[in-house]
């Protein structure tokens, strides 16, 4: 099964529905409208190797959980499951009779303090990753090896390049012989004469120095130190932003920046969304997905709060949730058994029309 054989055999849809930013009540100007729903496998397809959990479009903003995966995940409190379950009617463009026997109360557990508020710490992480990403973006030419070296001076260390400038040596003409019992450390050597050394790197896009043939007789003339794990910190980062930059959604950057708070706004909506979720599944035992705090929750989008000030609404929060938690009536978690035979009747029943 796929996302297109699925849109070519509707029969085996059990449910269709708008989701995200729409059924939240949370859509502004260009929000981008969201699909999620449920499909059951045709019969001869349990019968193979190839089992099919969901399917996606291309932009992924179109997913289909299989409902044995549906199933499994209810019984997890996956906060998009719980969502999609308890999707408004008037954001359900179909829905199978069969359906009806999947009640979200049945599934509600406390589960939802971690899964609700794991999500949420989530969205925090990705907020703080945004507010590092604009705050200390990395240098416009990256770095190199030689960046990472330092020289032994005096009761110090100076960086190679600064060494080198100052005494007049090229690292071409430089050799490099391995400092036994010292990590990353090195005996740095002068060419003379008619002895001459591979340089310590081998060019400009090297990631790591090289070791020379140095004669026996020939003493060094300063000790060096190749901060490699510095340079390999320093390469992964540079390599997540730069993937960052080019895949970001530009329209929401600008966004972020022209608030001027310098984290991801928009993340930090959806964890006060969730929280307040897993606050009303705490108190009301059901899945509140149309939001009715939508003014407040438009105006973290919106850059209203400093970044100190929504993590100190987080702590409190969630010092709440969790003593809500501690005395609600709530399972600890949910059914597996009755969701196990729930998936049996459910094909039988669909199956045998």
């Amino acid at each position: 099964m796929t996302y297109q054989q699925l849109h070519q055999q509707k029969q085996y849809l059990l449910l269709d529905c708008i989701s995200g930013s729409t059924a939240y009540n949370l859509n502004v100007p260009g929000s981008d409208i969201d699909k999620k729903g449920i499909f059951i496998l045709p019969q001869k397809e349990l019968y193979g190797f190839d089992f099919t959990d969901q399917v996606a479009n291309e932009s992924n903003d179109e997913i289909y959980f299989e409902i044995k995966r549906f199933l499994e995940l209810l019984t997890k409190n996956n906060p998009n499951i719980l969502e999609l379950l308890s999707t408004p009617s008037e954001f359900v463009l179909y829905r199978h009779p069969l359906m009806d026997l999947i009640r979200p109360e049945d599934f509600l557990s406390k589960l939802c303090l971690d899964t609700f508020a794991g999500y949420a710490q989530t969205q925090i992480k990705k907020a703080k990753g945004l507010n590092k990403k604009i705050n200390k973006p990395p240098d416009t030419e990256p770095k190199t090896v030689l960046d990472f070296c330092y020289v032994a001076n005096n009761s110090g260390t100076v960086l190679l390049n600064d060494w080198l400038k100052t005494n007049n040596l090229l690292q071409q003409d430089c050799g490099l012989v391995k400092l036994d019992h010292f990590r990353d450390a090195y005996l740095l050597y002068h060419q003379s004469g008619r002895t001459r050394f591979r340089g310590i790197v081998s060019g400009p896009d090297a990631d790591d120095v090289q070791v020379s043939q140095v004669p026996k007789e020939m003493e060094n003339i300063a000790v060096m130190h190749f901060n490699k794990d510095a340079y390999s910190v320093y390469c992964r980062e540079y390599r997540e932003y730069k993937e960052w930059e080019e895949k970001r959604n530009e329209a929401r950057f600008q966004s972020t920046l022209s608030h001027g708070k310098n984290y991801d706004a928009k993340n930090m909506m959806h964890t006060f969304r969730l929280l307040n979720m897993a606050e009303e599944i705490a108190l009301h035992q059901k899945v509140m997905v149309y939001r009715h705090d939508r003014e407040f929750l438009l105006k973290i989008r919106n850059g209203k709060f400093e970044f100190e000030e929504l993590m100190q609404m987080v702590e409190s929060k969630m010092d709440q949730i969790k003593q809500l938690y501690d005395t609600s009536t709530l399972p600890d978690k949910p059914d597996e058994q009755m969701a196990g035979q729930l998936l049996i009747r459910i094909r039988e029943e669909f199956y045998k029309c």
